[in-house]
């Protein structure tokens, strides 16, 4: 039983094919509902057992209970959150990447899928003109990439300063900066300055003046920059933000999660005016690049500074680090040790289709956030926008609704299948939102949704 685990199994690769390419073909990818704890009890109950069970049971399980209780992210309709729109290219090498258990840990063990993946980091870098030196790798996520790019801060600030252990530090952030960013502070023991914006956007001069005012400025080593944030896409003075940053001698790290993939669509290029003077920056292709879960490029200007602090010691690890500095280990620029090569289901995508393709795409979820902002103020008298669009997100609001109101419309709509769009926090007020991703949501799924406000 044991050596017929790891056997070539006819049937069972057909029955998984057959599925894959059933759910490659759904047009459009249903949005399924919420689970329900107690049947999905009922229906795990005994599964894991000694003898095991035939696959095509399992199967058909995974398909009617299992699968149905997952809202798809990858549905034009799903319009909540940040969406997740793989192409088929990327999906497909994704079950490339998973069939040949293909790892990244090192360049010994993965030197053509790190170079790929290289591949991919160079061409974000030159898109945010990051110059020729930069690199990193990928990473689960953008709380990851984060994470991993404030500890080399930390520790980069604490050489050239000289601090001593326990000394004070402290990173500015705004109001508007991802909960992830604060969730790495308290976890690498470092403060923040919190730095008020203005319309939500935190600017160089309200930097200065945030330095100017604090009675320790000396023990601020950083700052955090956001580059579309979650909830209204919105971008930093990221021009402003890297000229305080050189002049106080901060490390600059741009959380460019969801918005960074801006940097690939020309009608919006110039917001990220800055974003070459970083000192680390991330963005999630699983987002609006069109990957997989789970995808963040992590860069730094610097890489070599990422080594020093990343590089795990161990004497079964000291084969990694005997060849020449050609070789590149991805362990080493990031928190983790082993990880998958995340970056090759993207890698295949731009091969496939060129970054032309990606570019339109990007561009599409940017007009429909502008189209139904537009669509909004000339048909909908009940409803208001609340932020102009910068990039593919909308904020709204439909005049006279409580929070009440926004809840149970959003579970009426899900539970419809007409849409996934949940209320969001605005200004201490619960509003609606919408999150544009994917390039197969039309303006009629949109008025389809709008209409059930009025």
């Amino acid at each position: 039983m044991t050596q017929r685990m790891h056997q070539y199994d006819a049937r069972m690769v057909d029955l998984v094919f057959d599925y894959m390419r059933e759910r490659l073909q759904y047009d459009p990818v249903p949005l399924d509902h919420p689970g329900d704890g107690e049947r999905l009890a009922v229906a795990l109950e005994g599964l894991l057992s000694a003898g095991g069970n035939d696959p095509a049971e399992v199967l058909k399980l995974y398909d009617h209970e299992l699968s149905r209780a997952v809202i798809s992210a990858d549905s034009p309709r799903y319009l909540s959150f940040i969406p997740c729109a793989p192409t088929k290219a990327a999906l497909l090498f994704d079950m490339v990447v998973s069939c040949a258990s293909l790892q990244g840990i090192s360049w010994l063990e993965a030197a053509g899928a790190i170079a790929a993946e290289n591949q991919v980091l160079r061409l974000i870098s030159d898109r945010a003109g990051l110059p020729d030196t930069a690199g990193g790798c990928f990473v689960s996520g953008g709380s990851a990439g984060n994470l991993s790019a404030l500890v080399v801060a930390r520790d980069t600030a604490r050489h050239k300063r000289g601090l001593a252990p326990g000394a004070r530090m402290r990173i500015a952030v705004s109001d508007q900066t991802h909960s992830s960013v604060t969730n790495t502070l308290h976890i690498i023991g470092v403060e923040k300055l919190l730095v008020p914006t203005t319309g939500h956007r935190l600017t160089g001069d309200a930097l200065r003046a945030a330095l100017a005012a604090d009675g320790d400025p000396g023990s601020v080593i950083g700052v955090v920059g956001t580059a579309g944030t979650t909830n209204a896409g919105i971008v930093d003075d990221l021009a402003g933000l890297a000229e305080v940053a050189r002049e106080f001698d901060l490390w600059f790290h741009v959380d460019g999660a969801y918005g960074g993939a801006g940097l690939f669509a020309p009608s919006v290029r110039a917001k990220y005016d800055g974003i070459e003077h970083a000192d680390s920056f991330v963005v999630d292709p699983h987002k609006w690049l069109f990957a997989p879960f789970d995808c963040a490029a992590l860069i730094y200007r610097k890489p070599w500074l990422a080594k020093g602090v990343h590089t795990q010691d161990a004497s079964y690890l000291d084969v990694l680090h005997t060849g020449d500095n050609s070789e590149w280990n991805p362990t080493d620029y990031a928190y983790h040790l082993t990880r998958r090569a995340r970056g090759l289901p993207l890698w295949f995508s731009l091969a496939v289709h060129g970054t032309d393709a990606y570019g339109e795409a990007i561009e599409a979820g940017i007009a429909l956030a502008r189209d139904t902002a537009a669509l909004i103020r000339a048909e909908y008298p009940d409803l208001e926008v609340v932020h102009e669009p910068e990039l593919s997100s909308l904020v709204y609001r439909r005049r006279g609704w409580a929070a009440a109101d926004y809840y149970a419309w959003s579970q009426r709509l899900l539970a419809d299948q007409t849409g996934f769009v949940t209320p969001t926090g605005w200004e201490g007020e619960v509003v609606s939102r919408f999150a544009f991703l994917h390039p197969g949501t039309t303006m009629a799924m949109v008025r389809e949704i709008l209409d059930t406000m009025v």
